[in-house]
């Protein structure tokens, strides 16, 4: 699973590099310690217009009768997403991208404490994670939200964490989104560990409160 990570581009660059069109409430930027529960950036399509938006990340299903009714669904599993109550609409219709620097992770060795990681591409550049999105609302309550696509590791990765987001290249942004018709079920596929870099970091970062860019500097 993926449950935090780090973003430090700024709205405006964002908005250019995804062609998208930005609100006025996105959230502060940089972030070294993205949590779930909070609002991420998120970019969808509308009306023919990519939007770079504010999401909770936490998806909520419409059962829900307030946010926290159930299970924190911060990940959708790519081998049943389409399957699942809760995210089988979205996977058809409401698709998004997450973009960010790069993501953590905790491996536990055998008989060890939890040890964190900052995995981040290999060339440097954005990542760019496969999302589902979903309005919420009850009671004039109303809550725009998000969860990421998660597969099964490879390689070196997956000695780290059996499980990593689904990370997509530009030329897949627009079938994601829905933009270049069907074959959007093709994109859901692990990453090769090749593309990625990962290294130890802080043991700082276990808690949702620090913050800094020293959470993802190497040890």
């Amino acid at each position: 699973m993926c449950g935090r990570f780090a973003i430090t581009l700024p709205n405006d660059a964002m908005a250019q590099l995804f062609a998208a069109a930005p609100a006025n409430d996105l959230p502060a930027i940089p972030n070294y310690n993205v949590c779930p529960t909070t609002k991420i950036h998120v970019v969808f399509g509308e009306d023919g217009t990519r939007k770079l938006v504010p999401m909770r990340w936490g998806f909520i299903p419409q059962w829900y009768k307030k946010p926290n009714d159930g299970p924190l669904l911060i990940n959708a599993r790519a081998e049943t997403i389409a399957e699942k109550p809760a995210f089988r609409a979205a996977c058809r219709a409401r698709r998004c991208l997450i973009p960010a620097d790069g993501f953590y992770e905790w491996h536990r060795p055998e008989g060890g404490e939890k040890q964190p990681w900052f995995i981040r591409p290999a060339d440097d550049g954005p990542m760019v994670f496969a999302g589902i999105w979903q309005d919420w609302e009850r009671e004039g309550d109303r809550l725009r939200t998000c969860a990421m696509v998660t597969c099964a590791a490879l390689g070196r990765m997956a000695e780290i964490h059996h499980r990593v987001p689904v990370v997509l290249s530009p030329d897949q942004w627009g079938k994601w989104l829905g933009e270049e018709g069907h074959g959007a079920a093709t994109l859901m596929r692990s990453v090769e560990d090749t593309a990625l870099q990962f290294h130890k970091v802080s043991k700082a970062v276990n808690s949702n409160r620090a913050e800094g860019p020293d959470l993802i500097a190497p040890l």
